[in-house]
């Protein structure tokens, strides 16, 4: 997949490395020189030195090629125009990276497909962290209507050895949830479970549950 970046600061450099790692190639746009040729040396990636909202540099950096798109520069309002070019250009998959909620329509008008808060992405893991400190991890699914969380198996504990036939049929477990992954040690791949699937005292499982269910679900597993 051919991935355009507009920006190569911090945001920038970072998910063009992990997109290169995935075997992706990647073209960041930065006017910052030293920026694009760190992209180049050190990340591996193509880098095109001038404005992200230019068509000449837009159409060097081959936009019309492009597989997916990612606005990421540091100016909503510059990231608006490169959106609104993308969707001109005829970019399938377009992401923009956003500042300030008023953009939010703006964005979407656009064209963009994916927008993402950085300031309300790190605010909600925050707020996970202290609201729920025992979660490995959390993500919101459909406007928080979904919750899928990573928990951590005790050492002791009613889950432990229990299958996830006899867990689902325990009374006390919160109804409209479901264990959908297993990790039995920290250095294992993460697999699909079934009923049957026994539960390991320091394992962690992947849970899907509505959010009045969090600590219900937090305090099924770990009590």
């Amino acid at each position: 997949m051919y991935v355009l970046i507009g920006g190569a600061g911090l945001v920038g450099l970072n998910l063009a490395q992990r997109l290169v790692e995935l075997g992706h190639t990647v073209a960041l746009i930065d006017i910052d020189p030293a920026a694009c040729r760190y992209a180049r040396e050190q990340v591996g990636a193509m880098a095109f030195e001038g404005s992200a909202v230019s068509t000449d540099v837009l159409l060097e950096a081959g936009i019309r090629k492009a597989d997916s798109l990612a606005a990421v520069l540091r100016d909503d309002a510059l990231n608006l125009a490169m959106v609104t070019l993308a969707k001109h250009y005829g970019v399938s998959h377009i992401l923009a990276r956003m500042r300030h909620r008023d953009f939010e329509q703006p964005y979407r008008i656009a064209g963009a497909h994916h927008i993402i808060s950085t300031v309300e992405l790190a605010v909600s893991t925050m707020v996970n962290a202290i609201e729920y400190p025992q979660v490995e991890s959390m993500m919101h699914f459909e406007q928080g209507q979904i919750e899928v969380l990573k928990l951590s198996i005790p050492s002791q504990g009613h889950v432990v050895g229990r299958s996830l036939a006899q867990i689902a049929q325990d009374s006390r477990f919160p109804q409209g949830s479901l264990i959908i992954g297993y990790q039995p040690h920290p250095h294992t791949d993460l697999v699909i479970p079934n009923g049957s699937t026994v539960l390991d005292p320091h394992s962690t499982v992947l849970i899907v549950t509505k959010p009045g269910s969090l600590h219900p679900m937090i305090d099924f597993i770990q009590g």
